[in-house]
């Protein structure tokens, strides 16, 4: 199964299993990217936050008009940081956002449990391995490329330039299908 990527100077579609790395400063606009990603050719997709709260993501979806109905939101920070949690069928939380395994464990539902063509966003790989470090951020992002692979999935991580040592950058840079390199003035560079 092919899905539409939507990245300009990136190839027109890309194949179920593809992992996309979008590498960028923190002062890049990564939203637009995102977004963009979430918008096309796509039944059901999964946004995982380690960055803002499910109700920030909310309004990100709204914000650049990506069908709510299609979403189901992962919130990493919510419980840790005490904020409220409204149950609902599409938000799931994990106890704090350096608990690998229940983030692995909620992708891994979540794709067990839609059909058809399905997407992830992982805001951000970064944030995750401030709180779990990057063994364990590597770790989780790798089982989690496995699972769109077994699913016929694919997904956009995200990374920043500023924080990790290169020898880190590389490595994710090599482990991922597609690199997509957002530079601060918003210009986009693909290598696939």
């Amino acid at each position: 199964m092919d899905y539409e990527l939507a990245v300009d100077g990136g190839p027109d579609s890309i194949p179920g299993g593809t992992s996309v790395l979008l590498v960028h400063p923190s002062t890049a606009e990564t939203d637009r990217v995102d977004t963009d990603f979430l918008k096309k050719d796509t039944d059901h997709f999964l946004v995982i936050s380690t960055r803002t709260t499910a109700r920030e993501v909310t309004q990100k979806l709204d914000y650049y008009d990506v069908d709510e109905d299609r979403a189901v939101i992962l919130d990493t920070l919510s419980v840790e940081r005490g904020y409220s949690r409204r149950t609902r069928d599409d938000v799931h939380y994990v106890s704090s956002p350096d608990d690998t395994d229940g983030i692995v464990e909620q992708t891994k539902q979540f794709l067990e449990s839609h059909d058809g063509k399905i997407r992830l966003s992982f805001d951000s790989v970064t944030e995750l391995a401030y709180y779990a470090g990057e063994e364990e951020a590597r770790d989780a992002v790798e089982r989690i490329l496995d699972l769109l692979v077994d699913h016929d999935a694919v997904g956009l991580f995200h990374l920043s330039t500023e924080v990790h040592d290169e020898d880190v950058l590389e490595g994710y840079r090599d482990r991922f299908d597609v690199v997509i390199d957002l530079a601060e003035d918003d210009s986009i560079d693909v290598q696939d």
